[in-house]
């Protein structure tokens, strides 16, 4: 029954990873497209994906890691995270420099522009936080509460960001993706209770 469940849910796992990523291989949109632009697009995609993984890993739903494991995979899907939200980013600067700088300051005309923008720095910050827990000395509830509350405004921001753009992702697969995103970072939310912060460690 274990094996069957743990099959199971790593098959949604991968699905719920390359169904979109396929679709999006195979949109028009894609069609003349510079190398740069796509590797841009692909690594926002890219993106959303690891935002799954992430409070996956956090509440520990995926079976056969080990609690050590899961948040070592946890740290490193963070960093693959930024590195994956530099390339997006760096590569829509290459391509078209004054959409980035407005979406910047925040005087894009686009609304998905504002909301990637905050997702962006609150990714940023998170990060920053996690890698520099030891160093800041907060109480480990108090950290974590921090840590996940920058984490929420990263994928609230990302989900709004991704279902407000008409591009590379195919609607259906977009808004299953985003729908299980935010299913598993409810369900980590309410299972990690961390607005809990009274209990020591």
């Amino acid at each position: 029954m274990a094996v069957r469940r743990s099959i199971v849910i790593w098959t949604v796992v991968v699905l719920a990873i390359a169904v979109p990523i396929i679709a999006a291989a195979a949109s028009p949109l894609l069609a003349w497209r510079e190398p740069i632009y796509i590797a841009a697009g692909f690594s926002g995609v890219v993106s959303m994906c690891l935002l799954l993984l992430q409070p996956l890993l956090a509440g520990r739903w995926l079976p056969g890691l080990t609690p050590v494991a899961s948040r070592q995979w946890h740290k490193w899907c963070g960093l693959a995270l930024i590195a994956a939200i530099f390339v997006h980013v760096g590569g829509l600067w290459i391509t078209s420099p004054p959409d980035v700088i407005d979406a910047l300051l925040f005087v894009s005309p686009t609304p998905f522009s504002a909301w990637g923008v905050i997702a962006m720095w609150a990714a940023f910050a998170a990060a920053l936080l996690g890698l520099a827990r030891q160093r800041l000395g907060l109480r480990f509830r108090i950290w974590r509460l921090g840590h996940t509350g920058l984490a929420t405004i990263t994928i609230i921001g990302s989900v709004v960001h991704a279902l407000l753009i008409e591009g590379t992702m195919e609607v259906m697969t977009k808004w299953a993706l985003c729908g299980l995103v935010l299913l598993a970072s409810a369900r980590t939310l309410a299972k990690l209770r961390v607005w809990d912060v009274r209990r020591r460690v």
